[in-house]
């Protein structure tokens, strides 16, 4: 299965619309910036935003951060023009709304050609074709529509957020299967930030890469909880080294903190220090 090397703890949608929202995302510590022509841009100003979009990549200024293109579904009379649009801007990969079947892909991929693609996971049959849709060739990231996804289930909110957790975790074991990223839901309460950490710590726990997020002000806290702690990189660096002193000696089995010490956990071990050396390089831009 391959690595998801760079980065994504932090994916903040921007409105393909605002100059000065483009703008400004240009300083701001997001690992990955979703451009929305979606959602985020009334029915008036769809072809209006491709340009001004358009141009605000071409400008540039976005350093290393990973720069995906929301486009409107290809059901809609906006899709197959973001979509082309979308193919000329030099993003790192186009997203597409309300992925139900890998034949969704095959269509927006007609258009785009060999492009990365992502998919929003938001309907209940996405859910369910979540392996198929993660076996795509060109899928690279699988994006979570929890709004959407209530919506569809026509489930109450809870905090725990329960009845999302079949949807969710069929998307996990799907991701993980083929590699693909995995960025967790919106927390829709931007000024409530004990109760998006919450939120974080959930996904995290449950394998998710990162989060994506609403506003700026979400941001430290999205970083904060997709990041290795202190006490996880203390504890990688002595698992390692008390593993290779091991295979050095040629004797006895390493244990750290009174827990066996086999591959698996260095495995685990390199995988953390390696992310917050990436963490390092991105914020040392």
């Amino acid at each position: 299965m391959p690595s998801i090397s760079r980065p994504l703890r932090s994916v903040l949608y921007i409105p393909g619309s605002k100059p000065r929202a483009l703008d400004k995302a240009r300083g701001l510590p997001a690992d990955a910036i979703i451009f929305d022509l979606e959602d985020a841009v009334i029915p008036d100003e769809k072809a209006v935003a491709r340009a001004t979009l358009a141009e605000a990549l071409e400008t540039g200024g976005y350093g290393s951060r990973m720069k995906i293109i929301r486009i409107n579904g290809l059901d809609t009379e906006w899709g197959a023009d973001d979509a082309k649009a979308a193919r000329d801007m030099g993003a790192d990969a186009i997203l597409l709304p309300k992925v139900n079947s890998s034949a969704d892909l095959d269509a927006l991929a007609q258009i785009v050609g060999d492009v990365s693609l992502w998919a929003m996971m938001e309907t209940p049959l996405g859910m369910l074709n979540a392996a198929e849709i993660a076996a795509h060739k060109q899928l690279q990231g699988m994006v979570m529509g929890t709004n959407d996804l209530a919506k569809d289930l026509q489930t109450r909110f809870r905090a725990d957020r329960l009845p999302l957790m079949a949807g969710l975790g069929l998307c996990v074991l799907a991701g993980k299967a083929h590699g693909v990223a995995l960025i967790d839901g919106v927390y829709n309460a931007f000024k409530d930030d004990d109760g998006l950490r919450v939120e974080c710590e959930q996904g995290r726990d449950m394998g998710f890469d990162g989060k994506t997020l609403i506003h700026p002000a979400q941001l430290d806290v999205a970083n904060a909880a997709f990041s290795p702690s202190d006490e996880e990189a203390d504890l990688a660096r002595r698992q390692i080294a008390a593993f290779e002193e091991c295979e050095a000696s040629g004797q006895g089995v390493a244990v750290v903190d009174g827990k066996i010490v086999e591959n698996l956990h260095v495995a685990t071990a390199r995988e953390t220090l390696a992310k917050l050396d990436a963490i390092a390089a991105l914020n040392a831009e």
